[in-house]
């Protein structure tokens, strides 16, 4: 049975009703190709998970407001955006089982709705009227172009190492989880110590969750992650399973690797996969993957008992057990 992520979203179904509606609203334009994009973006669906351990994360604080809502949509517009942009650096041509905005639009014209993307949510966020909210969306938005930038830093590049990649997946990953689950807990109005536990929730999810796409870039289902196996690697990316197998591999393998992440990527894609195979490198990453997750289900038994506490309990086991 594949994983869904539906049951996770039961606690919260009319505040996600509620979102749905004001993404939309919030989308529209006067400039028909900014309205033609977005409407592209929404059909490509996806699962809001950021948004959604937003909202989680506000309830499972007692949070009886709607700002909520406002602010996982700026949290989605602000991942979309950045999907965007990644799109077009990375040059890639499907994501979700269908072409890239890039690939139907133009690298322009994504560039460009991206950045409205970004302003519109800027927009919003000075809406919900919270110096402290605009300081943590601010510092992570920074965060995730510094880690954009790092990671293009390292694209081709086989002497990356661990630690730098983990750095890489903090900040343009990670971040924007982190974000969410401090953000819930900051419109309740909990204490400081209750916000650093969402945060890092949060942060142990986007980690986890950046660590299965790494794996299913390699043993993914393309019918169900919506891209070719092994892109990363046509894309030069140094990811932990590469890593790991450069570290603990023969001679042989860790030179096949080199190779392939230096630029022979598409042509080494099966003896890499064998390399990986044999040292175990994806089985070791998907292990790194269930600590993080397991380390952010331990963290929020402070909190009271609830649906919610119990569907982000769910969405920690979600984030390693997906197909896509």
């Amino acid at each position: 049975m594949i994983p869904s992520v539906e049951p996770l979203r039961a606690p919260v179904s009319e505040d996600l009703e509620a979102l749905d509606g004001l993404i939309r609203r919030r989308l529209g334009s006067d400039v028909v190709l900014i309205r033609q994009v977005a409407e592209y973006i929404i059909a490509a669906g996806g699962k809001r998970l950021r948004p959604l351990l937003l909202l989680l994360s506000a309830r499972a604080c007692g949070y009886a407001g709607h700002d909520h809502v406002e602010l996982a949509a700026v949290v989605e517009f602000i991942h979309t955006a950045t999907l965007l942009h990644d799109d077009v650096v990375d040059e890639s041509q499907l994501r979700r089982g269908r072409k890239t905005a890039n690939a139907s639009f133009g690298n322009a014209a994504s560039v460009l709705v991206g950045d409205f993307l970004y302003s519109r949510a800027f927009q919003m966020m000075v809406d919900v009227g919270s110096l402290r909210v605009m300081q943590v969306l601010a510092d992570a938005t920074n965060t995730i172009a510094e880690g954009e930038v790092l990671q293009l830093l390292n694209i081709n590049n086989a002497d990356t190492t661990l630690e730098a990649y983990l750095e890489v997946v903090r900040r343009k990953t990670a971040k924007l989880f982190e974000a969410a689950g401090r953000l819930g807990s900051i419109l309740a109005g909990r204490p400081e110590g209750i916000q650093a536990v969402l945060a890092q929730f949060g942060t142990h999810i986007g980690t986890a969750f950046q660590l299965i796409d790494d794996v299913l870039d390699y043993s993914g289902d393309p019918q169900h992650t919506g891209k070719n196996v092994g892109d990363d690697l046509r894309e030069g990316k140094p990811t932990l399973p590469l890593i790991y197998t450069m570290q603990h591999g023969s001679e042989q393998d860790a030179t096949i690797v080199r190779r392939a992440i230096e630029g022979e990527g598409e042509a080494l894609l099966p003896q890499v996969m064998e390399a990986m195979q044999r040292q175990g490198a994806l089985e070791y990453t998907r292990a790194q993957a269930c600590k993080e997750a397991y380390r952010a289900r331990d963290l929020i038994a402070v909190l009271e008992d609830s649906p919610y506490k119990a569907a982000l309990c769910d969405l920690a086991e979600f984030s390693i057990a997906r197909l896509h």
